[in-house]
């Protein structure tokens, strides 16, 4: 049985497109990141803090922004670590990440978070918060080099 050779540069330039999409995937690395922010709200709030990133053995300091809008309120400080997935380069990990989530801490508590950012950097964190803090919004946090 023949195949034909335009059934055949068809089926070789899918291979090749799927390959390359496959290439692109398995080039993303992964890193550590470890910050603390601050946060205050009354229906709106605001927060902040900072941190370092740790990717292929460099340490990056970074500075996190955060807002949110919903039921919130209290005055609460966060550690976060965890990782970082889908980055090439240290910036990749810059960027706005959206969440919507709720929780709660008197004294101490634990929180669990996962976000995104428009390149595709994935967020997996953990933290333990100190404070009183009452949330069920919407957020934001941006995350920049310094």
């Amino acid at each position: 049985m023949q195949i034909s050779s335009g059934f055949r540069s068809a089926a070789f330039a899918a291979v090749a497109i799927a390959g390359m999409g496959f290439a692109s995937v398995a080039h993303a690395d992964s890193g550590t990141i470890r910050f603390a922010i601050y946060k205050a709200a009354f229906f709106i709030g605001g927060a902040g803090g900072e941190g370092t990133l740790t990717f292929h053995g460099r340490r990056y300091p970074i500075s996190i922004g955060a807002v949110s809008g919903g039921l919130a309120f209290g005055v609460s400080k966060t550690y976060f670590q965890g990782t970082v997935r889908n980055i090439r380069r240290a910036k990749d990990v810059t960027g706005v990440y959206g969440a919507a989530g709720g929780g709660g801490a008197i004294g101490k508590g634990a929180q669990v978070i996962i976000m995104t950012n428009d390149k595709g950097a994935k967020l997996e964190l953990t933290g333990r918060q100190v404070g009183l803090q009452v949330n069920a919004d919407l957020s934001g946090m941006s995350i920049s080099l310094r």
